[in-house]
């Protein structure tokens, strides 16, 4: 994401790209929200991006053995960043920045080409809802904090975007790490599929299909694993699972295809991510 004010140039912008409707996103990248030792704000200049950047980096190749070849060292960049909002936290004390989400809109995505989630999976079934969508994606925190402040922290000012700018529906991927105790192996995440698609698997005119899906065939899928924090707090507000997952050879993981609807959100959370 940059910083261009002009919100009528094509191409990739900051806080003056333009929403559905005509409407521009509206992310108050001034604001800072402070709670429980932490703050959390839209990045707003290109500092800020490049520690969130490094913090992706950190957690994606410590945790899940990721090869990722960006063209600044020990960062996680591509294509998408410079369309997107950018959330970070930052531990007040420390002054780094431990959790990190990105946003991208549907007509952002239109300038890019389309959404990250659409090189991993067929979303042909919801091209009637784009229009309402936004996806959340490289979405993580830092291990020594993930506690449900920061997650909470990076779900309320997503909430409150999406409810500005007349979005209500999240679309995103969702990393099951394939590297587990050391070992490469498929089982952890085709466990987790099992588990998920019996309680959370979406209505069949939502569903999507992976382009290059993980071949469950081929692992144990009854491992009594939980999954990634992360999943867990996305089933928790009500978030579906679109279909299996797919396979991400550059980031050594299992992706779920995920929706949630502003709608569905439990009454326990509503206040979190809607009213402040």
């Amino acid at each position: 994401m940059n910083e261009s004010p002009n919100q009528f140039l094509p191409g990739p912008l900051a806080h003056g790209s333009r929403a559905p409707h005509g409407r521009a996103p509206t992310p108050t990248p001034g604001d800072c929200s402070r709670r429980g030792g932490i703050s959390v704000r839209w990045a707003h200049h290109q500092d800020e991006i490049r520690e969130a950047q490094r913090l992706r980096y950190q957690v994606f190749t410590g945790e899940m053995g990721a090869r990722l070849n960006g063209w600044i060292a020990d960062h996680d960049i591509d294509l998408y960043d410079d369309y997107c909002e950018h959330l970070i936290v930052r531990d007040l004390a420390s002054g780094e920045v431990i959790g990190t989400s990105r946003v991208l809109t549907a007509t952002q995505a239109q300038r890019v080409g389309g959404f990250y989630t659409d090189t991993e999976f067929d979303l042909v079934r919801l091209r009637a809802l784009r229009e309402r969508m936004v996806e959340l994606g490289r979405s993580c925190v830092h291990p020594d904090h993930r506690h449900g402040g920061v997650i909470l922290a990076l779900w309320s000012a997503l909430g409150e975007f999406m409810s500005r700018n007349c979005l209500d529906i999240m679309v995103g991927c969702a990393s099951i790490p394939m590297l587990h105790n050391g070992v490469v192996s498929g089982d952890v995440a085709a466990s987790i599929w099992q588990q998920v698609r019996r309680t959370h698997l979406a209505p069949i005119e939502c569903q999507a299909r992976p382009r290059v899906p993980l071949p469950l065939e081929n692992f144990d899928q009854t491992l009594p694993v939980e999954p990634p924090a992360l999943i867990k707090g996305y089933l928790r507000c009500g978030a579906m699972v679109l279909g299996p997952p797919a396979w991400d050879p550059d980031f050594n993981s299992a992706d779920l295809p995920m929706m949630m609807r502003l709608a569905d959100l439990p009454a326990r959370y509503r206040r979190h991510f809607l009213e402040g």
